[in-house]
């Protein structure tokens, strides 16, 4: 062996001493900047004491306790799930540090306290047994969608770096993923919970105490709580335990009142008119259903709904809390809840608020409202046999399928979707073997959707696509409507989505005979399309796995190692095969006749019922067949012509919508036919301008001078004055 290999070897034991001598000679500063370049020391001697230090005798973190709760270890990412925790909503408050970092050391017991105290404050009063996990929506964590976590750099040194941190420690602000602030640096106690502080305010305005909470020492295990401002009133009926639920530590000697409240909501059936502070009191620190309208009383629309919503909050009576704000009153507390136009209707709950966007209609209110009542209902536990009666009665549910590995935590994703669906589609969950065997369910949790007993699947398997509310929210917003719904105002424009073709049956509910019927065929049309879309979809994915496998085995026999691996990393990935997306509607032909007459030039009064193919993003539209017979409700006549309409380029000839002439023509049309009187004058009208123009024209030839060629009325020709007396000179010259 040469003397240098061996000198090196020699060296090895010698780098945890070197680095450590480095560190300790490092100048004082908050900070300790990392090098350019991170070095692999992971085996090169004993890892120091753990970050926190709350370790138990084998190593393992253990819990700890602050004001008699149980805190669990702090959540400590990696480079596997920093992005994906991050971005799961909410916020992250996350400490970049170093194992071997002095100054992370010394900020260590400064941020486990800051996170113990977080962790177990009540944000609004608690009842027993509740608030003592971040699942309970009484928690800090579940109430202000907060996280504490750390990133141990040392080990996982490229996610630090794709974060750009540049010194130890750092503690940076995530939220849905995006960085919000980063702070540098060891900070104190007061320094770190004034940050945090700040946040919490913006997430819920005026939740938080104007001075501050109180802090304790950095290492302590108890302090005395702070009062939040504005609390809720307590529940009513809670005797004892109300009553101490509504005092402070003793060391203040300070109590609340305990407000009782109505066991019933709505009681009076009345919308109670809310100002800033009666709104942070009853609706947004507390749990209870709230059905708010935002209005200004300049606002006609407003002027025009006031009467439905207060029939609304009557037929609510005992079921769901309505109240209302006066936007011009409560400036401050409109603007913190983004209220953009008049009137904004928001449905609140637990924190959550939902935008209603509906028609605003007595119905069409109270229909929203009694649904939204089921929200402070746990999500139905449902047997195959009430499934099947649900399916009588629902258009379209959502079926959540779950074993007894399910998590808390699972639940807890499922939870927070319920709101979102009000008004569109009803969730359930179940475990029934029957079920999981009608839908072929083989893993556990699976989430499917069921329209008119036709089930779509929700495509994510892991637990973490699963707990995943945002993704699994834009999955159900493209199947929560039914196969064939009705076109209406509130919902053409999802109907009409980006890059759809929409069926759409242009029916009429005055024949009731036929408009069941019509309704069926298209229905069945609907439902023999998408089979075989799905069959062509699975032909399609099988001949792309056809194709990957073909490769492999051709790198193999080959022995190309470098095709093989190039081969293997091949996704077969669905969505890069472009397909015409295509949904099917029905709309109220003699509702909607003016709109259905001036878009497609179709009356279902004189044409009957009748069927178009809809493209609105290229404002053209099919109503013929290939043999040019009008498209009616029949399951033949779509099917038939649908294939040729879809095709590229389309194998019929489509027409565009019609324009502003086709409108008039449509409305002089209509006039003619219906007003004899008025067509007359129109007629009247067309020939008296005829002959005007006409006797203009004669005039305008006899303005012609050989010599001079035309001139303009009014000016002169060869010295003479015009006709009409002006003075001007010649207006042009022969040529």
């Amino acid at each position: 062996m040469q003397p240098s290999y061996l000198l090196r070897l020699l060296a090895l034991p010698l780098i945890p001493t070197i680095l450590a001598s480095r560190i300790a000679s490092a100048p004082p500063s908050d900070t300790v900047d990392l090098p350019k370049r991170q070095l692999d020391i992971a085996d090169a001697g004993d890892k120091l004491e753990g970050h926190d230090g709350k370790t138990s005798t084998n190593g393992a973190l253990v819990n700890t306790t602050f004001n008699g709760k149980s805190v669990p270890p702090g959540i400590e990412l990696n480079e596997d799930n920093l992005d994906s925790s991050i971005s799961d909503g909410g916020y992250w408050l996350v400490e970049f540090f170093s194992p071997y970092c002095s100054h992370c050391k010394d900020f260590a017991p400064t941020w486990q306290t800051l996170y113990e105290f977080y962790y177990t404050q009540d944000p609004v009063p608690q009842t027993s047994g509740s608030g003592q996990s971040e699942s309970d929506l009484n928690s800090f964590t579940r109430y202000y969608n907060f996280k504490f976590a750390k990133v141990d750099c040392v080990a996982n040194g490229d996610a630090c770096s794709a974060k750009d941190v540049k010194a130890f420690p750092s503690m940076v602000l995530f939220k849905d993923g995006e960085k919000v602030k980063t702070q540098r640096g060891g900070k104190d106690l007061k320094f770190m919970s004034e940050w945090v502080e700040e946040v919490l305010e913006t997430i819920r305005p005026g939740s938080r105490p104007k001075a501050g909470p109180t802090l304790p020492k950095v290492g302590d295990k108890e302090v005395e709580k702070t009062l939040m401002p504005e609390q809720p009133p307590l529940p009513a009926g809670k005797g004892k335990a109300g009553a101490a639920a509504s005092r402070t530590t003793s060391s203040t000697k300070s109590t609340v009142s305990a407000t009782r409240i109505p066991d019933t909501p709505n009681p009076a059936g009345k919308s109670i008119p809310l100002t800033a502070e009666s709104f942070q009191r009853l609706v947004t620190t507390t749990h209870d259903p709230w059905f708010v309208k935002f209005y200004a009383p300049w606002c006609h629309h407003c002027a025009a709904m006031a009467p439905n919503w207060q029939g609304m909050a009557r037929q609510m009576e005992g079921k769901l809390n309505i109240g209302e704000v006066n936007c011009e009153v409560e400036k401050r507390l409109c603007k913190d809840v983004r209220v953009r136009g008049y009137p904004t209707i928001l449905f609140f709950r637990g924190g959550e608020r939902i935008e209603y966007d509906g028609l605003r209609g007595l119905g069409d209110l109270v229909s929203y409202g009694s649904k939204a009542v089921a929200v402070g209902e746990p999500v139905m536990d449902v047997t195959a046999a009430q499934f099947e009666k649900l399916e009588e009665e629902e258009e379209v549910i959502f079926l959540y399928f779950y074993d007894h590995a399910t998590t808390a935590e699972d639940f807890a994703a499922l939870d927070r979707l319920v709101m979102s669906l009000i008004g569109h589609a009803r969730l359930v969950k179940t475990n029934d073997p029957l079920l999981s065997e009608r839908y072929k369910i083989s893993t556990w949790p699976r989430l499917l959707v069921s329209r008119d007993g036709k089930p779509t699947y929700y495509t994510g398997l892991t637990p973490q696509s699963m707990r995943d509310f945002r993704r699994v929210l834009a999955w159900m917003k493209t199947v929560w409507l039914p196969i064939v719904p009705e076109l209406t105002a509130s919902n053409a424009k999802e109907i009409m989505s980006a890059g759809r073709l929409v069926v759409l049956g242009i029916l009429s509910r005055d024949r009731p005979e036929e408009f069941a019927s019509d309704k069926r065929e298209i229905k069945n049309a609907a439902l023999e399309w998408i089979d075989k879309q799905t069959q062509v979809f699975q032909l399609e994915r099988q001949e792309l796995r056809f194709a990957k496998q073909l490769r492999i085995e051709e790198a193999e026999d080959r022995n190309d190692q470098r095709a093989l691996r190039a081969a293997k990393l091949i996704r077969i990935n669905m969505d890069d095969i472009e397909r015409k997306e295509v949904g099917f509607a029905w709309v109220d032909g003699v509702f909607w006749e003016r709109w259905v007459r001036t878009t497609f030039g179709i009356s279902v009064l004189s044409d009957n019922e009748r069927v178009v193919m809809y493209d609105y993003d290229h404002q053209r539209y099919w109503d013929v067949t290939m043999t040019g017979n009008p498209i009616v409700p029949s399951r033949t006549s779509i099917l038939e012509t649908l294939p040729r309409v879809v095709s590229n380029p389309p194998k019929i000839s489509p027409k565009s919508t019609t324009t502003a002439l086709g409108h008039v023509w449509w409305v002089l049309k209509g006039q003619v036919w219906e007003h004899p009187l008025v067509s007359a004058v129109f007629a009247l009208g067309f020939v008296v301008g005829m002959v005007v123009m006409a006797r203009r024209h004669v005039r305008v030839e006899r303005m012609w001078s050989p010599a001079q060629g035309y001139f303009r009325v009014g000016e002169k020709a060869g010295g003479m004055d015009g006709l009409l007396g002006g003075n001007s000179g010649v207006a042009a010259k022969a040529d």
